[in-house]
């Protein structure tokens, strides 16, 4: 569901360089990540220590797990999921030794602050990301989604052009079924290195970089237009729930975002025909490698109809949340996956989806979601807005030229992210708490929701996000030609951002 579902994809690179390092390198690597930990805790130490008169010691605390949590991120000292639980041992202790502003001469108490950091775990995005990520293990478990690939690229045809295009509407319906960025990436990715294969080119072709590239970017641009697509999304619809008593459903989403994703679609397809030249206009033998592949799959099994029937009913559930029904995506959602773990009329086995979820993914969003909600709840947030922003006179500026400016620093930060679930998780309270300081229609959901498109993108570099490091695991392209494609799209996507500000946002109610 994730740019985080790195079981197969980016973990495997990571594996891949880990095996292939001799021991000394693997020690060096040892001590940088033990180093970079030791820096995270002196940032800790140091912003515990610092006097902040304008900040109460439970806001300087969570100030203090801010400043470890984005080094730890981004330096990847530990793997997220450890680094999530270090939050939660953190905050217990810390926070609990902590004097309570509301009751002078007593601490805090270690109970009530490991409240505050599992409290993300009550947040119905948590059941939702759960639910999604299971689904995407169904997907993975069938097959389907490799299935639904090679339909659309047999359709395609031989002609590069067509395959280039192929890709990108193989990511468009994708979005739809498979809430995970890496999976969707990896039904496709093999499938098209096996097509330049066939026409007798190594991986890291021209052609292998075109096909493998375009697949990937598609991916990304399509996290921004589906809400289930990626769960950075649901970090930013969790706390707009609980922060800002404000609710974003699927429809919504689709709305808004659709149409600039359907645009960005379209500016791939052109500046990767622009970029990269391949080898050949034509794949000979292309489509008869498709029609193998889909042959020896075989028909569709029962478990693949009924993941079909399934998925179709829960996106028409989805479409029309708050239109014909009042039962939220969360709920669709548990109750379509508990469909599927039944049995005689499910899909898989819980075995079956014990092996194919990331449970980590699960532990980083729902402590990156109690992180965000402690800044806010503290007054963290608001004085790291504050002090980030408000001198940039923000306030006084129009909504367009707000937009701009955070959209700009939003793309800069994510150069340091490999994670945009754990991007969201630090970014979203402060964009929250800046909105609440601004003159905005909807008390400022709209410069949140618009912030977190920008947090989807993921253009740039090949560790900007997990589906990236997995098409760059193939060893298709280089990090120069990822990102000769990246600047312009995302130039364009930033444009884009301030058009749809300025005219289909706008009179959408947006902003």
């Amino acid at each position: 569901m994730s740019q985080e579902n790195t079981s197969g994809g980016a973990a495997a690179v990571h594996e891949k360089r880990a095996d292939s390092a001799a021991a000394p390198v693997k020690k060096r690597a040892f001590d940088i990540n033990a180093a970079w930990f030791f820096v995270a805790v002196a940032a800790l130490v140091t912003v515990l220590v610092l006097p902040i008169e304008s900040l109460n010691q439970p806001g300087q605390v969570a100030l203090a797990m801010l400043a470890f949590a984005v080094i730890m991120w981004v330096t990847e000292a530990v793997s997220y999921p450890v680094s999530a639980l270090l939050f939660v041992g953190l905050i217990s202790v810390i926070l609990g030794l902590t004097p309570d502003p509301e009751n002078p001469g007593e601490i805090i108490g270690t109970s009530k602050a490991l409240g505050v950091a599992m409290d993300g775990f009550s947040s119905s995005a948590v059941a939702l990301v759960a639910a999604a990520l299971i689904l995407a293990g169904a997907m993975q478990v069938t097959g389907l989604h490799k299935r639904i690939a090679l339909v659309v690229l047999k359709v395609a045809g031989e002609k590069t052009s067509h395959i280039v295009a192929g890709a990108i509407v193989i990511a468009i319906i994708l979005a739809f079924f498979v809430p995970s960025a890496t999976a969707r990436a990896g039904a496709v990715v093999p499938i098209l290195l096996g097509m330049v294969a066939a026409f007798g080119l190594s991986n890291n072709s021209k052609l292998g970089a075109l096909l493998v590239i375009t697949a990937a970017q598609a991916v990304s641009i399509w996290n921004v237009g589906i809400k289930t697509a990626a769960a950075q999304n649901l970090v930013a619809v969790g706390f707009i729930e609980k922060q800002m008593d404000q609710s974003v459903s699927w429809g919504q989403w689709f709305l808004w975002a659709a149409p600039w994703s359907v645009l960005m679609s379209v500016a791939l397809y052109f500046i990767m025909r622009a970029v990269i030249k391949p080898e050949t206009d034509r794949i000979e033998g292309g489509k008869e490698l498709v029609a193998k592949q889909l042959r020896d799959l075989g028909p569709m099994s029962g478990a693949e109809k009924r993941l079909v029937v399934i998925s179709v009913l829960l996106l028409c559930f989805w479409a029309t949340e708050d239109l014909l029904h009042p039962i939220s995506s969360a709920v669709v959602t548990a109750v379509a996956v508990a469909i599927m773990l039944l049995p005689g009329v499910g899909v898989f086995t819980w075995k079956e989806a014990q092996a194919k979820v990331s449970w980590g993914t699960l532990i980083v969003f729902a402590i990156g979601i109690s992180l965000g909600s402690f800044l806010l709840d503290t007054g963290a947030a608001t004085w790291l807005s504050e002090k980030t922003f408000g001198l940039m006179g923000l306030d006084s500026l129009p909504i367009l030229a707000t937009i701009a400016l955070v959209a700009l620093f939003n793309i800069f930060i994510h150069l340091g992210f490999a994670s945009a679930t754990s991007l969201a998780s630090a970014l979203i309270p402060v964009f929250i708490a800046l909105a609440s300081t601004l003159s905005l229609p909807n008390d400022g959901i709209g410069f949140v929701v618009i912030q977190q498109f920008v947090i989807c993108f993921g253009f740039l570099l090949p560790v900007s996000a997990p589906q990236n490091m997995l098409a760059y695991g193939t060893g298709a392209f280089s990090t120069k030609q990822f990102l000769k494609t990246g600047v312009p799209l995302t130039i364009v996507g930033y444009l884009l951002v301030l058009l749809f500000s300025a005219t289909y946002w706008k009179w959408m109610g947006l902003v």
